[in-house]
């Protein structure tokens, strides 16, 4: 795909990642859709994406909330008048182990809220955002990329049931997606980011940190520009489909 002058519609685009996506489209002429819940956020990677002498719009919208996506991506149509690349990046995590032992006994144990919240936001916000992606492109008649993020994390990550369970997930239907859309001209494809320099960052303790880039064989996290590249490669390569491409310097769950 040749991206000058296509639109290419990103959720969580506010900020780390997504923030991330939304520049290295534009660097490559492309309008942009960008997609959050923060309008601060949003607002700022706007003016980012216009610098570059792109159009971007704003669009305020729940992944989780089923009338909002429908209505949102009427919407983005509405403006642009197309919709060629749609990413669905938006994600949360909500870490605890399935069950905490102290002296033989549980003290605690992974909530439903905790379950619920990441199943909502990062598989069903990606079901979501995908169907109602391929509705319009169909409608359209001139194809389109389906890209959504994963993470290595899907392998399994302790502490993870939750946000692991939702990453294989978003891989797996990566592949259904690629079987079931090609007839319509659609591809799909996933990144699975490593440790990546992010906002959610800013939470944890440097030692924790330490720890972590010490099992990258890199020594390092990534960029979010690096993410980025992964999707821009998924948007152009017109062979690339129904497979996740991992980002993680070797590092391997």
């Amino acid at each position: 795909m040749q991206l000058d002058g296509k639109l290419v519609a990103i959720t969580g685009s506010g900020r780390g990642i997504g923030r991330a996506m939304a520049l290295a489209f534009a660097k490559k002429r492309a309008n942009l859709a960008l997609i959050d819940l923060k309008a601060e956020d949003l607002a700022a990677t706007k003016a980012l994406c216009e610098a570059e002498g792109v159009r971007a719009g704003t669009y305020i919208c729940s992944v989780t909330n089923e009338q909002e996506v429908e209505r949102t991506l009427d919407q983005v149509v509405g403006d642009f008048g197309r919709l060629d690349v749609m990413i669905n990046n938006a994600g949360i995590t909500k870490d605890a182990l399935l069950v905490k032992v102290q002296d033989g006994k549980v003290i605690n144990k992974m909530s439903m809220d905790q379950w619920r919240a990441v199943i909502d936001v990062n598989l069903t916000g990606v079901f979501l955002g995908a169907r109602e992606a391929a509705t319009r492109m169909i409608a359209l008649g001139n194809g389109g990329v389906i890209i959504s993020t994963s993470s290595i994390s899907r392998a399994g990550n302790m502490g993870q049931s939750n946000y692991s369970a939702t990453k294989a997930g978003v891989a797996a239907m990566t592949v259904v997606w690629a079987k079931e859309l090609a007839r319509y001209g659609i591809r799909t494809g996933a990144i699975a980011p490593g440790f990546t320099r992010t906002e959610i960052l800013d939470a944890m303790k440097p030692e924790m940190i330490e720890r972590a880039i010490s099992a990258v064989p890199l020594r390092r996290m990534a960029e979010p520009a690096e993410m980025a590249h992964a999707a821009v490669f998924i948007a152009e390569n017109d062979y690339f489909s129904g497979r996740v491409v991992e980002v993680d310097g070797g590092q391997r769950l």
